[in-house]
């Protein structure tokens, strides 16, 4: 069978495979397992959500699943999943809960668990609680059923830590924010305003239904074209739960992660922030961030794609500043996760103390054209073995030098390889790439 945890929870389409009856059972688990590991306190839980409409549901399921376990629910409402982290460490709990489906369609959810601190599950502990789900045991009755807490001022302790984590103030800017009619809605214009700049709202009356509906940062036009009409500085759009932050140039140019990275790295190295003077990223960075990275003497470790694999390395080599090309950045010093609201403040308290337009300070690094294509195969381990397609890697490789890259790697849930060349050009990315693909599918 299929493992239900995958990269960012239980997510599925909402009452279909994701059922109150799952994530009740999955939430009665997971106090079920953080009792067994410490007896010394009843459990404690916070849970949050983002706005669409079957969160009500699957908060009310996910409560019940833990208070029938003996855990005690302090709940938060809707805010984004970066808050959710912070405050399970903030107030002290054992487990923190986030109920959303990122930048999926409405009609799909999920549920995110975070281990005392906000830290991220260990696969261990995820497999303990996979392995109770379903299970049938003695439940709690009388006063060891759990009780359900509503914490009012939740917004207000997540945006104190926001502002501290600001090095300077943003008076002077005038910005749009997309806030995706998700979890963000109330919390970054409130926390950017806080903060000095001038805000023009977007995308920040969600009903339910409209989450991630043509806007956000998978939907980028209504941003550049709102950022254009209001002459801002700069523009910033975040996902459904707020993790991720990409922007746009007063110019209505895309700021992508990379190029985000790219800006809070020289600024952290200036500062004496950037641990080691490195900066982690994926494989699928582009190659214009190593360029620039070496030119200024960063270090770039790169990781498998995924935050999980990013927030490893960061912990491990205690290093300051990781992220993705998506725009979920992570600065650990200040969040145990990736923080879209974190992200877009930092880049904005840059372009503030620097007086330099957001163009200007992201054009330290030149992204190169990039070609992705999904090429559908039977057998993906034949692939990986191909001597033929290793030797096709290899004479694009040479041919590109250090001005290209080549990527072949497989899907981890389907029968796909996944085939990327950065080049000079378009021309030349798309040739090397329809090369490869063709030898790929010869093999596979």
């Amino acid at each position: 069978m299929a493992r239900l945890f995958g990269t960012d929870g239980v997510r599925g389409l909402a009452n279909g495979d994701l059922s109150p009856e799952l994530a009740m059972s999955v939430a009665a688990a997971a106090a079920r397992v953080l009792a067994e590991h410490d007896s010394s306190h009843r459990p404690v839980a916070v849970v949050g959500r983002d706005p669409r409409a079957s969160g009500e549901m699957l908060q009310a399921a996910v409560a019940a699943g833990l208070t029938s376990a003996g855990a005690d629910v302090m709940q938060v409402g809707v805010l984004p999943t970066p808050a959710i982290a912070y405050l399970v460490g903030e107030l002290n709990s054992d487990l923190g809960v986030m109920i959303s489906a990122s930048h999926n369609p409405m009609p799909d959810n999920g549920v995110k668990l975070f281990a005392a601190g906000g830290q991220k599950l260990p696969d261990t502990i995820e497999d303990e609680i996979e392995a109770m789900v379903g299970v049938t045991v003695d439940r709690p009755t009388g006063a060891g059923v759990g009780r359900i807490y509503d914490i009012s001022d939740a917004l207000d302790r997540y945006l104190a830590h926001l502002h501290k984590a600001l090095p300077n103030r943003l008076e002077g800017l005038r910005v749009v924010v997309d806030c995706a009619n998700g979890a963000a809605w109330a919390a970054a214009p409130q926390a950017y305003r806080e903060a000095g700049a001038e805000v023009i709202a977007i995308h920040a009356l969600p009903d339910g239904e409209n989450i991630n509906d043509g806007c956000g940062s998978t939907h980028l036009e209504g941003l550049r074209e709102t950022v254009l009409a209001e002459k801002a500085d700069l523009g910033i759009a975040h996902d459904g739960d707020a993790d991720r932050c990409l922007a746009v140039d007063a110019t209505g140019e895309v700021i992508d992660g990379d190029q985000i990275m790219a800006v809070l790295a020289l600024a952290m190295k200036e500062s004496g922030e950037l641990a080691e003077d490195t900066l982690v990223a994926t494989v699928m960075s582009n190659l214009g961030l190593h360029l620039a990275m070496r030119e200024h003497a960063v270090n770039l470790r790169t990781t498998a794609v995924g935050d999980r694999y990013v927030l490893e390395e960061l912990r491990a080599g205690s290093l300051s500043l990781g992220g993705e090309q998506s725009g979920h950045v992570v600065l650990p010093a200040h969040a145990t996760t990736g923080d879209g609201l974190l992200t877009a403040m930092r880049l904005m308290a840059r372009i503030s103390a620097t007086s330099r337009s957001l163009a200007d300070l992201a054009g330290v690094m030149t992204r190169l054209p990039q070609v992705l294509v999904n090429v559908k195969v039977a057998d993906k381990a034949a692939v990986a073995t191909s001597d033929s397609v290793s030797s096709a890697v290899a004479a694009v490789e040479a041919e590109l030098g250090e001005s290209g890259r080549v990527l072949l790697r497989p899907s981890g849930t389907e029968q796909l390889v996944r085939v990327m060349v950065e080049a000079p050009s378009h021309e030349m990315a798309e040739a090397a790439a329809q090369r490869l693909v063709g030898v790929v599918s010869a093999v596979g």
